[in-house]
């Protein structure tokens, strides 16, 4: 039974919400002086009362009940206080209720919402929280709000591989933190997603320059923001072919940075030094793999599904290095067979290895298979990870005419039907 004060409380908040003022949600069918003593408390509602203000709100009765969590103000709250999968689905109840709350109440809460989604590798829903946040920091008013949100959102939508709408965002983002002179923590985010932008679209002359930048901003820390910054750098001495460089960078995160500080980070950054072992010439895949033994225990406390899949993926890939490719074709079936939850790159390395394995086996469809990854990479404006892929085609095509494969024609390698169409540091 709905009680009051707490149905005026929610049906005052329903009908401003729709911009509506007390006569016009009365209508022809109650007084406004009797709606008003409703919304006030002063009055039990009746079945009556109830069913004309639901169909004049176009509701169901039972939106009239308070949403579990109550305010959008107390969800964010208990998601501050404990960060619990529940306290997370009561926040996105309350903004869905909440319409009229303080803009800069409803930003903390789709930054939270959004951040919930990246954690997942759900890209897609962290995208569309972030488009709308980004909307309400234009109407707040604070540029740290609006920097922030373009910032996360270039960062969003490199990981979907829509490399030209991230380097709009970033370029936005890193313009108004020059002119508004933001502190150096949101100056270092937003070179964080710039660099990382300017070299998946093949600007690489800009990207050492803000790289060098981003270093300069964090001397002299060793927390996440510095961490995050040595693993970009490093990102960005590897596809100058400073491998050397690139190595030392990683190598002081990995030495400096505590797993007490960020459990995923300090995972993360043990895949990108795995990667990077895999990527110099001559690969190391020795080393890469001790770089996935120390991070896979940690799995069983920070073991979300885009963790778990970046693991197997990088174990696919050291099989392959060492000649195990029956190993690499048994892991690449197991991704085939989830939902995968990687940024665009990362599937795209997937498919290249698919046709790596192909080519191998003595399948030239693998060739076309690389060709066609390269040229849409090209298309989606994604030009470093083009001349990667054209670079491992040329190997591949090498590899073939030096030698003849040492095992048998591998099976058809499964594709990953459960996940979106190919279309991040």
């Amino acid at each position: 039974m709905l009680r009051q004060p707490a149905f005026g409380r929610r049906l005052r908040k329903l009908r401003q919400a729709r911009g509506l003022s007390q006569t016009a949600l009365a209508g022809d069918g109650m007084s406004t002086g009797y709606l008003s003593r409703l919304e006030s408390g002063a009055r039990q509602p009746t079945e009556r009362a109830v069913a004309h203000l639901a169909q004049r709100l176009g509701l169901d009765p039972a939106d009239f009940e308070e949403p579990a969590g109550g305010s959008l103000a107390h969800a964010l709250s208990l998601v501050s206080s404990t960060g619990s999968d529940t306290a997370l689905d009561t926040l996105r109840e309350a903004l869905a209720a909440e319409g009229h709350e303080a803009p800069v109440l409803r930003w903390q809460a789709l930054w939270q919402l959004a951040a919930q989604r990246r954690l997942q590798g759900d890209h897609d829903g962290e995208r569309e929280y972030l488009e709308e946040l980004v909307h309400l920091g234009e109407s707040v008013g604070l540029v740290a709000l609006r920097v922030r949100g373009l910032t996360r959102l270039a960062r969003c939508l490199r990981a979907l591989g829509e490399i030209t709408a991230a380097l709009d965002a970033a370029v936005s983002a890193h313009h108004l933190a020059r002119e508004d002179d933001l502190d150096a923590e949101d100056r270092a985010a937003v070179l964080l997603a710039l660099v990382s932008v300017e070299a998946e679209a093949g600007r690489m002359p800009d990207a050492r320059a803000h790289a060098d930048e981003l270093a300069q901003i964090v001397t002299g820390r060793c927390d996440a923001l510095w961490a995050e910054a040595m693993w970009t750098c490093a990102a960005v001495r590897l596809r100058q072919g400073d491998y050397a460089a690139a190595q030392v960078l990683l190598e002081q995160a990995l030495e400096k940075f505590s797993s007490r500080e960020d459990l995923v980070l300090w995972v993360r950054l043990r895949f990108a030094a795995g990667r990077l072992y895999l990527q110099k010439q001559p690969p190391d895949p020795q080393a890469a793999e001790r770089c996935l033994i120390a991070a896979e225990p940690a799995l069983a406390f920070v073991g979300t599904p885009g963790l778990r899949q970046d693991l197997l993926a990088l174990k696919a890939d050291v099989a392959f290095l060492t000649g195990r490719y029956d190993e690499a074709h048994t892991l690449l079936g197991e991704l085939a067979t989830t939902q995968l939850r990687m940024s665009y790159r990362d599937r795209v390395r997937l498919d290249i290895l698919r046709n790596q394995l192909r080519i191998r086996s003595g399948d030239q469809s693998g060739v076309k298979g690389l060709r066609d990854l390269a040229e849409q990479a090209q298309a989606d404006a994604n030009i470093d990870l083009a001349a990667d892929i054209w670079r491992i085609l040329a190997e591949s095509l090498a590899d073939t005419t030096r030698t003849t494969p040492a095992t048998p024609p591998t099976p058809a390698i499964p594709e990953n039907t459960t996940a979106p169409a190919a279309s991040e540091a």
